[in-house]
């Protein structure tokens, strides 16, 4: 959404403010009518499930999701590690904590540590639906960021870690990536609280006409 912000202000003429941020935060503005879209890059289900807790009384069933892009996650890797492709099945064994070492997957011998955003993010959300089928990641020791763009920062400095991104954000940091024999996908979705008004009806569609023109 930042990179083509003023696109998407031209198309829709409507002026918008971007604040970045983790899926459940964006949610959690929704519900505190801090904001009008929470931009979500993981399930809605599994957001609302990590939200119950911290607000139980929340309109969850006004939530509505409009999708506006498709793209695919990403691992990021240190330039100096060797790994740059594992298998679905490998990936799963890591982030439930089979897989412990890099030197198991034709690494080095150094312990793998995941970087993932904190409880609530979009990409761990997807990852943990679509490759672990709803089950939790399990990691010794993480490192905590609490947005995605931080993950690749951390990774480019530790030798031994795994972080979980979006593509887009490990591409812009030109950070090696540990590809998949089966890619995930994931979609990028804003959501409102109930029906959007015709000026935020304006928004979606120009962020979704300017997300299928850039990624073709």
């Amino acid at each position: 959404m930042i990179p083509y912000q003023h696109a998407i202000e031209e198309l829709s003429g409507q002026k918008i403010v971007i604040i970045p941020n983790k899926s459940s935060l964006g949610l959690q503005a929704l519900f505190e009518k801090s904001a009008q879209f929470a931009m979500i890059s993981g399930p809605l289900a599994v957001e609302v499930r990590t939200l119950r807790d911290q607000c139980p009384d929340a309109p969850f069933e006004k939530l509505l999701v409009f999708e506006v892009a498709r793209t695919r996650m990403a691992f990021a890797v240190h330039p100096d590690n060797p790994v740059r492709s594992v298998t679905r099945d490998q990936l799963r064994r890591i982030l439930l904590g089979a897989i412990q070492n890099w030197n198991e997957i034709g690494g080095r011998d150094l312990p793998i540590r995941l970087v993932i955003v904190r409880e609530g993010g979009g990409v761990q959300a997807s990852v943990e639906s679509a490759v672990l089928n709803g089950q939790k990641i399990v990691a010794r020791d993480p490192i905590l960021v609490q947005i995605s763009s931080q993950v690749v920062k951390v990774v480019l400095q530790e030798p031994d870690a795994l972080g979980l991104a979006q593509l887009g954000v490990i591409e812009k940091a030109r950070a090696p990536e540990m590809k998949l024999d089966e890619p995930v996908e994931q979609t990028l979705n804003l959501v409102t609280l109930g029906e959007p008004t015709p000026e935020m009806r304006k928004i979606i569609n120009a962020a979704r006409q300017i997300a299928s023109e850039t990624l073709e």
